[in-house]
């Protein structure tokens, strides 16, 4: 319970109507969730705008309100205006929850590939040298051992608030969250505390949202700027925009590469579908994952750990026992010897990276077999990128649906099948993702590789806006224990 004025404290505002001395019970930016003791916040979306509903959370009970635009309200409501009530929520969700990011070690992780293995590797390896630690990703949140649903990849700021206040009532000491681009612009982290910062790269996404790629950058750079002095920034060095990430920022500049001069430097030595090989500044570390991009997430990682302050060669053996992570190059073989991988691989780069992988370990005579999809009301660009880079890199790729939403799916594979040359013979479209999962299965020979990417982690396919349980791990297991029979 707040007074009203203290919480506004760091916010610019004017009175519109009524006092600021009620007390305050609850936050919401969602009308159907207002009460009285709430306070309502009238947020303009890209699809509605709050301001709508204010009568609403006035007949819920709700007396207080911020707002962006004029509204109409009984006088014994109180109307607070701010120049964006985005902002306003940030900032009062902060000062509501008692600043918690204050009070952990909170390191946010952003790029276009790569956040949920390096948020979730940092999160295992803090927890396994004796940290209580919480985690923020898009698969699952995590409170020291309790876990609770994932419905964004960065919740919005009263969540977002709410799970660090948990996180140190409970006790951790450490947080590691992925930040959005969306959140970024939203202004989700707005007034979040960050102990440091990691770059991952940044590749072709979410052009639906931001439009251009110049503007994607640019939101991404604003996480950076927006450091305090006595936090840090580590980029991948190996990403041309990485230095971008750097040029106005504040916190102290590290980098980690395989291929550039950095602070954290790797050398992959062998890459099986085992495990790695490779030397992070010259000392050797055997890890069980697999591929060079996730070299890079290791040294992402080893990287954090040091400039948390962690002794090098502790988390050097404790990197060694970290497993992969759910949906990211997650493999299951069949008693036959059939290898499926199971990645969440939904952009050209990440899709590219994961073949590239498959190539570099997959021994001679061996077929690689891709199943592959697009999401529907997104990026439509892109689409043929992806279905060129799946014909290139397999012998056999079958497109079909991914999560459709409220597209055609037909719509959306054609959109894919525009990528492909017009003479290509190594590709089939099957619109049901559980018969084209099934078809790559039948098709594939002993020793062959089966990449089923786009969904990993996911445990539903969205149709029309409904979600139906749809497990591409569980659904390769059913069909490999099929073919023992």
């Amino acid at each position: 319970m707040h007074l009203l004025s203290t919480i506004l404290k760091k916010s610019s505002f004017d009175v519109i109507q009524g006092e600021l001395t009620m007390e305050i019970t609850s936050l919401t930016f969602d009308s159907r969730n207002a009460k009285e003791g709430s306070l309502f916040f009238a947020i303009v979306g890209s699809i509605n705008d709050g301001h709508q509903y204010v009568q609403s959370a006035y007949d819920l009970g709700c007396r207080a309100f911020v707002v962006e635009k004029n509204v109409n309200l009984p006088t014994d409501a109180s109307v607070i205006r701010v120049p964006k009530t985005d902002t306003t929520l940030a900032e009062v969700s902060c000062e509501f929850y008692q600043n918690p990011s204050k009070e952990l070690k909170l390191v946010g992780i952003t790029g276009t590939n790569g956040k949920t293995t390096t948020t979730t590797l940092l999160h295992d390896l803090f927890t396994s040298l004796g940290y209580s630690c919480g985690l923020i990703s898009t698969v699952v949140n995590k409170i020291g051992t309790k876990t609770s649903p994932s419905t964004h990849t960065t919740p919005d700021p009263i969540r977002l608030n709410a799970l660090l206040r948990e996180m140190v009532d409970q006790g951790c000491t450490h947080c590691f969250m992925e930040v959005s681009s969306h959140a970024i612009h939203q202004q989700r982290i707005h007034g979040i505390s960050y102990a440091g910062a990691v770059f991952t790269n940044i590749t072709h996404d979410h052009l639906d949202y931001h439009k251009t790629f110049a503007e994607y950058i640019r939101v991404k750079k604003q996480f950076f700027d927006e450091l305090p002095s006595n936090s840090f920034s580590l980029i991948n060095g190996d990403d041309r925009n990485g230095s971008v990430m750097l040029q106005n920022t504040k916190a102290e500049k590290r980098s980690f590469a395989l291929k550039s001069p950095a602070d954290f430097k790797g050398k992959v030595l062998e890459n099986e579908i085992s495990g790695l090989t490779l030397t992070i500044n010259g000392v050797e570390l055997c890890s069980r994952l697999v591929g060079e991009f996730n070299a890079l997430n290791l040294l992402a990682v080893y990287g954090v750990s040091t400039l948390l302050g962690l002794d090098s060669m502790d988390v050097l053996r404790g990197m060694s026992n970290l497993a992969s992570v759910e949906g990211r190059f997650q493999y299951i073989r069949s008693q036959g010897g059939i290898t499926a991988i199971i990645d969440y691989a939904h952009t050209p780069d990440a899709l590219e990276n994961v073949l590239n992988t498959i190539a570099a370990i997959r021994k001679d005579g061996q077929k690689v077999i891709s199943v592959v999809g697009c999401g529907g009301d997104r990026d439509k660009e892109k689409r043929p990128v992806m279905a060129a880079i799946a014909a290139k890199k397999s012998q056999q790729v079958i497109l079909t649906s991914d999560n459709p939403r409220t597209e055609d799916p037909q719509s959306i594979l054609k959109d894919m099948e525009a990528g492909l040359s017009s003479d290509a013979q190594n590709a089939l479209t099957i619109i049901d993702r559980a018969q084209a999962i099934k078809t790559a299965i039948m098709l594939a020979q002993t020793g062959d590789i089966v990449l089923i990417a786009g969904k990993g982690h996911e445990k539903y396919q969205e149709i029309n806006g409904v979600k139906h349980d749809f497990d591409d791990f569980k659904l390769t297991e059913e069909f490999f224990n099929h073919l023992k029979k």
